[in-house]
């Protein structure tokens, strides 16, 4: 009876829908496709009684947006992809919602199993942690592209605490350098992103073709 039904099976586990081949959304360069979906009603609700996360996540680098709502409305999303896509990114050619979307929810599990890890006892706090979890998940190993969204957005990694405690030698390397020495050091990590993306294109789609050979021999 369930499979009969199209609203179970259209809001049903990736597992119980019918199985059909996949294909996948292939983005050869940052911010042209973003994948979009709505987590929610999150229990409990926060301190300031917000229960959604709209989220976004750019194809290509896995960078993402999210932002904490008490309601998810037609203008609530119209402005999100103004102020957090749009006005930093420049305009998407492509903007993919839900339930045709297996980035936007690979990306759902990762934030809520970070947030998990992040709000500790006080469980309505989660809105205020949203911000320390989208850090963690930028500045981490992506399997798809080896390497950080962060690093294909900025062309360096991120400076995390533990090197400002402990330097690393990245750190102290730069501290010696004259401000003409870091401007020509910025200026070969910027040279070098277009190469660093074309590899991390190239891994992406070498992933993206394995995952479509092993699912497809499933339908």
């Amino acid at each position: 009876m369930a499979r009969s039904c199209k609203q179970c099976q259209l809001h049903a586990d990736y597992i119980h829908q019918a199985p059909e081949p996949l294909h996948p959304t292939v983005a050869s360069w940052p911010y042209k496709a973003w994948g979009m979906d709505i987590i929610g009603p999150i229990s409990p609700k926060s301190d300031s009684d917000r229960q959604y996360i709209l989220a976004a996540t750019d194809y290509f680098s896995k960078w993402a947006e999210a932002g904490a709502y008490r309601e998810v409305k037609a203008v609530t999303i119209v402005d999100f992809i103004q102020t957090q896509i749009i006005y930093r990114y420049g305009v998407p050619r492509y903007i993919m919602t839900d339930n045709a979307n297996g980035l936007a929810e690979a990306f759902n599990k990762t934030l809520c199993k970070i947030l998990k890890k992040t709000i500790g006892a006080n469980k309505r706090s989660w809105d205020e942690k949203l911000g320390k979890a989208l850090w963690a998940y930028r500045t981490s190993f992506r399997t798809p592209t080896q390497s950080t969204p962060f690093s294909l957005v900025y062309s360096t990694e991120a400076v995390l605490p533990l090197e400002v405690e402990l330097p690393s030698l990245r750190i102290a390397m730069r501290e010696g350098l004259t401000t003409e020495e870091c401007a020509q050091l910025r200026l070969a990590e910027l040279e070098s992103l277009d190469e660093q993306r074309l590899e991390a294109q190239q891994r992406l789609e070498c992933y993206q073709s394995r995952m479509t050979r092993a699912f497809n021999k499933k339908v």
